[in-house]
């Protein structure tokens, strides 16, 4: 029996739709069958047919680049709240969990992600350990890597960090890299010469953008921009600019890490609309930066707009002058009121020599490196300051006590200073350090840094803060990185550690930067657990200033 080639499953009328190709409007109806769109106007038919009274519809949201493991959620939990803002499409790299768990670890987030309707694409790590003297729980080569690729899931190679590797040639390096016609980079600050031989090596796109100046070069040289609006990386205001009708094509956005509290309140891709929006960027523009141009980037022709044969993907838009999502329909289905589904299992090691607190006392005096933390930015400056250890911490000049563990090998820990964190007492904890995922605390008083590095080890992976006998714990167990728990208990938690966070005087945001303050592959000066690490020369150095 044939199919009648016009008969719909279902037919929306009174709409105004987004074609992201012409990046205009266009008032029709719409036809879909089996979650795909069949066309517009008359000539179908179907049984079904909504009145949607003239309301905008745009194509689903689309994250060109993002961390999963960074909301806190395992991916299936992560999907019930990123289609609630719109988004339908995500592009992750699972390098974190890579970190921690390997090969078993990149499978359990592909498996888990077949169980959620966002539709979840993966880059595989591409530098795990993130540099050769990182020391993780996994260290995964191009062959490790190359039977992933059989999954309909993966389609690309991770941000390639091993900027040194790349530009020195490295063999292990470039093999990876021709793993794939699809490689994302990560090069921030990388500019001249240096650039034109990352891109020839076969890298397309950079995430790492901090200036208009920067991400124009690496567009005039071809690569894909996506500019980043994550929760301490916050780019897309001073990257708006150079957004318009002939960068669009190149642009997209991206989230990069968020934790769950912001995706709930702020949003995920339509927080991104709405800061490009306010930032001077028009609306067509930033509607196919966020929908056509990530589907193009990454060779998803299926979707990315409305039009005859692609998936039926797409978000109706309130009645009202700013950007907010009202409805998400995937595949031609309302999202409504999806259920938690708790995470498939996922072992992990978790190993760790613990600090007391005269394992943290610091000796000598003279010119010392600490760490700057940058508001907005992940990245930090290397500051001199002149030290006597025994009054370290040192409130009053908020340079305060680092440390990170390692969790692996039940090795050492490595003991810095930082300033930019604001606490006047108490200490935070973390068991998510990017990359290798070690313990790294921070905190104004020794006794409270080793209690809280204590209660994150004896969950085997947490968030914690503790002031003298007061303390909040958010259990991460899904890796060590992960909370098993639903969303909204996961949001409720954060919610408690920030407020007690912020009443010791911490910044906003702390745990985000304090997550990052281990991650050698970003400028300037780093905290790992062998101790200092100056990405500039990219070795390890020393604590006080040799004079």
């Amino acid at each position: 029996m044939t199919t009648d080639p016009y008969r719909a499953d279902l037919i929306i009328q009174n709409i105004s739709i987004f074609n992201p190709f012409i990046c205009d409007w266009t008032d029709d109806s719409l036809a879909i069958r089996d979650g795909y769109i069949m066309g517009f106007g008359s000539e179908y038919s179907a049984a079904r047919i909504l009145d949607f009274g003239g309301a905008r519809i745009l194509p689903g949201l689309i994250d060109a680049h993002l961390h999963i493991e960074s909301s806190l959620l395992t991916p299936a939990e992560f999907g019930r709240l990123a289609l609630k803002h719109g988004t339908t499409t995500v592009i992750a790299d699972p390098h974190e969990i890579a970190n921690v768990a390997g090969i078993p670890g990149i499978k359990a987030m592909i498996d888990d992600s077949k169980r959620t309707p966002l539709d979840i694409f993966f880059m595989l790590p591409s530098c795990v350990p993130a540099t050769p003297m990182d020391c993780a729980g996994a260290t995964l080569t191009a062959d490790d890597l190359i039977p992933l690729f059989s999954d309909d899931s993966v389609i690309g190679l991770g941000e390639m960090m091993n900027v040194p590797g790349v530009l020195g040639e490295d063999p292990e390096v470039l093999k990876k890299i021709a793993l794939s016609g699809i490689v994302d980079g990560h090069a921030p600050m990388l500019s001249g010469a240096a650039l034109d031989l990352y891109i020839r090596s076969g890298i397309q796109s950079d995430h790492e953008c901090i200036t208009a100046d920067e991400a124009k070069e690496k567009l005039i040289k071809g690569m894909y921009i996506f500019m980043r609006e994550g929760a301490a990386a916050r780019n897309l205001r001073d990257l708006a600019p150079l957004a318009d009708c002939r960068t669009a094509s190149r642009c997209s956005f991206a989230t990069d890490d968020r934790h769950a509290d912001m995706l709930d309140a702020a949003g995920s891709i339509d927080d991104c609309i709405r800061i490009a929006l306010s930032s001077g960027v028009s609306e067509e523009v930033a509607f196919r930066m966020a929908t056509l141009t990530p589907a193009e980037r990454f060779c998803l022709n299926d979707r990315g707009a409305l039009t005859p044969g692609r998936i039926a993907d797409f978000i109706v838009l309130e009645d009202s002058d700013g950007f907010s999502v009202k409805k998400t329909f995937k595949r031609g289905q309302e999202i409504v009121n999806l259920p938690y589904r708790p995470p498939l299992p996922l072992k992990t090691r978790f190993s760790c020599q613990l600090p007391d607190r005269a394992d943290l006392v610091i000796t000598g005096i003279g010119p010392a490196r600490v760490i700057g933390i940058i508001p907005g930015q992940i990245t930090t400056v290397e500051e001199i300051h002149d030290v006597i250890g025994s009054n370290l911490p040192d409130t009053r000049s908020d340079i305060l006590k680092a440390v990170v563990c390692d969790r692996y090998h039940a090795g050492g820990f490595g003991l810095g200073l930082v300033r930019g964190f604001g606490l006047s007492n108490g200490a935070l904890a973390i068991s998510v350090s990017h990359d290798s995922h070690n313990i790294v605390a921070v905190g104004a008083d020794d006794s409270d840094i080793a209690m809280a590095i204590r209660i994150v080890a004896s969950h085997n992976g947490a968030m914690a803060v503790v002031s003298g006998s007061e303390t909040s714990v958010l259990p991460l167990s899904w890796g060590g990185i992960m909370s098993e728990k639903p969303y909204p208990e996961v949001v409720d938690a954060l919610g408690r550690l920030d407020n007690h966070a912020r009443s010791l005087g911490a910044i906003r945001n702390p745990f985000m930067y304090l997550s990052f303050l281990a991650l050698t592959v970003i400028p300037e000066l780093r905290l790992t657990e062998r101790g200092l690490f100056d990405n500039t020369r990219f070795c390890e150095t020393d604590l006080f200033v040799d004079t």
